[in-house]
């Protein structure tokens, strides 16, 4: 099963967010949207969750069809937004079962989704806490957990590792994997770091001017853009560079040896960012 978004469009007065989007991503998968400020990352994932309409397209997820099935659809989906979702002057076991009635858990099932949310984010430490004196790792995971609750078949997480320490970061992104290794959770996950979209997700999209610009599997994303491209006066030789320049080296000694000029040498993208840096341009966005 997929989710399948069809010319997806959506502009706030003049200025046009989405243009035309169309996108297809395939159940139990990791997925990354990765984007510039301001590409639509946001906008793109508000709209599946309904927080904000379009103005034109289609969307069916996992077989329900957007407009005719929002009930069904909320019911197996969760976002947790960039911005802490829960109430500051509540510990963190308050916030739970307060967001865990509003999903309709009850008695045993509520405590049993509550002790397995406090343990994947390991908030045990915290539960008898206010949430206001938590660090921001401790507040990120939180919003996680909250997100966990109605044991969703989608997950979207939206930048959320925005303003923590790297070991928090580090922490959080393990738990990502184990809930969509473990809960075979499809994850729809937002940022606009390189390196977190590289460590986590096994299928790739970069949304830049309002369009879907490239979509890819990880392995066959980099593997593709880890090459050198040697230019003699007679062909175009391709050295894979994927793991050292050991295949570089032998290929340039033995066109030395053959007295081959070489015009240009060309070093293609070998990681995410730089690929990344690549396509849209490495301008600014403001």
């Amino acid at each position: 099963m997929t989710i399948e978004i069809k010319n997806l469009t959506k502009s706030y007065k003049k200025n046009k967010v989405l243009d035309n989007l169309s996108l297809e991503i395939k159940e139990g998968s990791l997925f990354g949207l990765l984007g510039p400020n301001g590409a639509g990352k946001t906008t793109l994932v508000s709209i599946m969750n309904y927080l904000q309409t379009s103005d034109s397209g289609e969307i069916d997820i996992f077989g329900y069809d957007y407009q005719k099935d929002k009930k069904q659809i909320k019911q197996i989906s969760s976002y947790v937004p960039q911005t802490y979702a829960f109430y500051p002057n509540l510990t963190a076991y308050e916030n739970l079962e307060f967001f865990g009635a509003l999903y309709g858990l009850k008695n045993s099932e509520l405590r049993k989704r509550i002790e397995y949310c406090v343990e994947v984010t390991s908030l045990e430490k915290f539960l008898d806490k206010r949430a206001h004196t938590y660090s921001g790792g401790v507040k990120r995971r939180l919003n996680i957990a909250i997100g966990l609750l109605n044991n969703p078949k989608i997950l979207y997480l939206d930048e959320p590792t925005v303003g923590i320490d790297p070991q928090s970061r580090k922490y959080i992104l393990d738990v990502i994997k184990r809930i969509n290794q473990e809960d075979k959770t499809t994850i729809i996950y937002t940022s606009h770091y390189m390196e977190e979209i590289e460590y986590l997700c096994d299928d790739i999209a970069i949304l830049d001017n309002h369009k879907i610009i490239l979509h890819e599997k990880k392995e066959l994303l980099l593997e593709k853009n880890s090459f050198v491209t040697i230019k003699t006066d007679t062909e175009d030789i391709q050295v894979n560079v994927k793991d050292d320049y050991n295949n570089l080296i032998e290929t340039l000694a033995l066109l030395k040896n053959r007295n081959t000029p070489i015009e240009n040498i060309v070093f293609n993208n070998k990681n995410l960012e730089e690929l990344f840096l690549n396509l849209t341009k490495g301008n600014l966005r403001d």
